[in-house]
């Protein structure tokens, strides 16, 4: 038997996530995770799969970058407070929410009260790795990206550490994994998710 086939043996006797109650939110730093965790679980789940900067995106018509660069990141901020409230009333499905989401007072009230935030912890390492050779990201338009996601990270931790369920994004795991870390670590919360 290969791997492959004992891992999907494994799953077969392991609990099966049933009925969605509330939306999932995937909170982190960019590159932790959250829009491919995101989008594997609601799969799994078979519940639609929501992303934020997709949704400010199309509304404007531009990319993050361009938004960032015409209007600035209050403008962005503003958009992106309605457009998670928007999500998180019109239908339950998984939320990936951009990296500086879950810092403002108001959406980390609007998402414990309207769903249940799950934070992809990963280390510096970890985010460095994934995100250094990309140029997508606005706020690492800097002469040192480095240093700047540093700050950023050591800034937004302890914000991020206030999400309802915490789940370790050790750059190890595969997608599937971290979909069966996600669902555990969700077990302990049974208004989220009824289990079959």
């Amino acid at each position: 038997m290969s791997e492959k086939e004992q891992i999907s043996g494994q799953k077969a006797a392991a609990p099966v996530p049933g009925k969605l109650k509330k939306t999932i939110v995937m909170v982190g730093m960019m590159g932790a995770g959250k829009t491919a965790v995101g989008r594997a679980l609601a799969a799994r789940l078979g519940a639609p799969f929501l992303d934020s900067d997709h949704e400010i995106e199309a509304a404007a018509n531009m990319t993050i970058p361009e938004i960032f660069a015409r209007d600035g990141e209050p403008f962005f901020r503003q958009k992106e407070r309605q457009v998670i409230a928007r999500l998180l009333e019109e239908e339950r499905g998984v939320l990936s929410t951009g990296g500086g989401a879950f810092l403002a007072e108001e959406n980390r009230q609007v998402i414990t009260a309207k769903g249940v935030s799950v934070w992809l912890n990963a280390d510096l390492e970890v985010l460095w790795n994934r995100v250094r050779h990309r140029d997508t990201r606005p706020l690492l338009r800097t002469a040192d990206p480095r240093a700047t996601l540093s700050n950023l990270y050591h800034e937004r931790v302890p914000l991020y550490a206030k999400a309802d369920v915490s789940v370790v994004s050790d750059g190890q795991a595969s997608i599937e994994t971290m979909v069966d870390r996600v669902l555990e670590a969700l077990k302990v919360r049974p208004d989220v998710l009824e289990w079959n």
